[in-house]
């Protein structure tokens, strides 16, 4: 997680946001996301570009537009980048592939 995003100010105020779009994606069967990956994903990837004047309202905007499918491609990204998988091994073949 970005721990320096020039966002992270916003967080508290726009934590109701956050929650509101987290039950969207439980109520759509993605019970796994946290607050913590969501707000990763939006500052490692919805907010790669920083705006100087950057208003609460666009902040809060950005979040409830997060589709699930951007999410997930984002984390299924990270985790191939993060994971180096050795093909050749059996066991991890097996686990790649359940």
């Amino acid at each position: 997680m970005e721990k320096n995003h020039a966002y992270n100010h916003f967080r508290t105020q726009v934590e109701p946001a956050l929650i509101s779009k987290l039950e969207e994606f439980r109520l759509l069967g993605y019970k796994e996301v946290s607050n913590s990956g969501l707000w990763d994903y939006l500052t490692r990837k919805k907010w790669k570009k920083i705006k100087e004047e950057i208003r609460i309202y666009e902040i809060i905007d950005d979040i409830l537009s997060v589709k699930v499918s951007d999410y997930i491609s984002f984390t299924t990204i990270q985790t191939y980048k993060n994971h180096d998988f050795n093909l050749e091994d059996e066991n991890e073949m097996k686990e790649l592939l359940k």
